[in-house]
């Protein structure tokens, strides 16, 4: 896709403030530091629409990054932060089903598995229930550009076989370093994009 503008225009902390506009929502969720506000920046060719850290929990809040007037990349904040409260992870976790659940705009759901690691508990059962939201879902595997091009097959094996992904769910590999893999899963998001455009006539 080529990026005419990108603009983050909503940090939504509710339903009241999520956008009206009907534009098809593209969703980023992962751990907290697996690379999705970079993996953003990154699809956007944009050093800095998303705002990154080293320090992981920073994204509080569902960040809405209007895209060519076209569809939202969506943002949301990372799960499985140690550093934050209780109580805190819990409204975090309330705040995210919620929207999963409820909003009828969600076109594609990316969820970023760190490539150099297999799935961590919570990751499983992101993955779980993620998948009987009967949405599209993409696994995308982060920070690719840390293994060697022969590793990367068995990486993304052990990735499915630990989150018991169906066949038919597609595993790609990203990274946003170098911009690998960016071509590929715009081309994911464009074909289940266009699907639904076709279903909805």
């Amino acid at each position: 896709m080529k990026i005419i503008s990108a603009t983050c225009t909503i940090s939504a902390v509710g339903p009241k403030q999520y956008p009206n506009t009907g534009y098809p929502e593209i969703v980023l969720a992962g751990r907290s530091n697996v690379g999705k506000s970079s993996l953003l920046n990154s699809l956007c060719s944009r050093r800095q629409l998303a705002r990154t850290s080293a320090e992981p929990g920073k994204t509080q809040t569902i960040n809405f990054f209007d895209i060519n007037e076209q569809i939202y990349l969506v943002d949301l904040p990372g799960y499985g932060y140690a550093g934050a409260s209780k109580v805190k992870r819990r409204e975090w976790g309330e705040f995210i089903v919620n929207y999963l659940r409820d909003r009828d705009k969600l076109a594609l759901i990316l969820h970023l598995i760190d490539l150099r690691h297999e799935p961590m508990k919570n990751d499983m059962e992101a993955s779980e229930w993620l998948t009987r939201l009967n949405i599209p879902y993409v696994i995308v595997g982060t920070k690719a550009d840390k293994i060697s091009r022969g590793r990367r097959a068995a990486h993304i094996a052990a990735i499915r076989k630990g989150l018991k992904l169906p066949s038919d769910v597609p595993a790609l590999v990203y990274s946003s370093e170098t911009g690998e893999g960016r071509d590929e899963l715009w081309r994911h998001v464009n074909s289940v994009l266009a699907g639904q455009h076709n279903t909805d006539k």
